[in-house]
């Protein structure tokens, strides 16, 4: 077992060392840096128990809970409108009368932190589905996440009066008070930026930090149901023996972890603030998947009888 496990983790690094050389983010590159052990993080967590009913009566039967993340979007944060840096989406969030352009105010001089910048978001799914399944497959029995393949969950350039005019989340508590819902933290001299008002401006003079709360923002927003944005919830409905994935909160990886596809491809995940090194686009875009937490078992009757985690 430990053998074929890291049989595994070398095939998947080889891969994503190929994908890493691609000129440009495109589908296949991004559905091969899905093969990554360390985002999957495939665990058995407990059993579940069912209930079997059949011509000679009833006995129950347990099958195997198990837990891994699933790669469900691609969350592009960039600069200029109509220039995702993944090429086969970009025609998805092109220019309107609404949203015409982008770009900064500033060059992302240190001394210029107080200059606001901007930057669209685009949640689409993550296209690795056939893929992931048969190397998350290859671990065991496996859950279904919630992105599908190449659906827009978010554009910003069709949330226009909350993504550049931030209305009306810019009078949110969350917006006014210091200290609430902020990714880093102040006392640690960490502070990456505020996840409100969830919009497309900001002072952060580290265009990489800067992208990357952007990211958080469309990720909070599409992971919650009745958000006063105009996109599609990214979230699966609970069913027996099935646990979906709940809301994204900054810093907690419990509830979803970022791998970075660009400017740098990774084949690791992790929370904002982190200590990666940060690698700046020359273009201002950046990309990172969405990789979230989902437990499942077996079905091994009719009726669900519950579940018993091992912690």
């Amino acid at each position: 077992m430990m053998l074929s496990n890291r049989v595994r983790a070398g095939v998947a690094g080889f891969m994503l060392c190929c994908a890493s050389s691609a000129a440009a983010l495109d589908t296949a590159t991004i559905a091969a840096s899905a093969l990554s052990p360390d985002c999957l993080e495939y665990r058995v967590v407990g059993i579940c128990y069912w209930l079997r009913c059949g011509t000679f009566g009833c006995s129950v039967r347990t099958s195997v809970k198990i837990r891994h993340y699933v790669p469900d979007a691609v969350v592009s944060s960039y600069s200029n409108t109509g220039e995702n840096p993944w090429v086969e989406v970009r025609l998805m969030s092109i220019a309107n009368p609404t949203a015409l352009s982008g770009g900064d105010g500033t060059t992302g001089e240190p001394h210029e932190n107080n200059l606001q910048k901007f930057k669209n978001a685009d949640v689409i799914g993550h296209p690795a589905s056939v893929a992931f399944s048969g190397f998350a497959g290859s671990f065991g029995y496996t859950c279904e996440g919630a992105g599908k393949p190449l659906i827009p969950y978010f554009l910003s350039t069709l949330d226009t009066v909350a993504w550049r005019y931030n209305l009306p989340e810019a009078v949110y508590p969350e917006a006014l008070i210091p200290g609430r819902r902020e990714i880093g933290s102040r006392t640690s001299m960490s502070l990456w930026g505020a996840v409100y008002p969830r919009g497309g401006f900001q002072h952060q003079a580290d265009d990489h930090k800067g992208a990357a709360v952007i990211a958080q923002r469309a990720g909070d927003v599409v992971t919650r149901r009745g958000q006063p944005h105009v996109y599609q919830p990214l979230l699966a409905n609970p069913r027996d023996g099935y646990w979906s994935a709940g809301a994204l909160v900054e810093g907690d990886a419990s509830t979803g972890k970022w791998q970075e596809l660009t400017p740098t491809l990774k084949n690791t995940c992790a929370v904002f603030p982190n200590t990666n090194t940060r690698v700046q686009a020359r273009k201002g875009d950046f990309a990172w998947a969405l990789w979230r937490p989902y437990s499942c078992c077996q079905r091994r009757g009719q009726v669900f009888l519950g579940s018993m985690n091992f912690d």
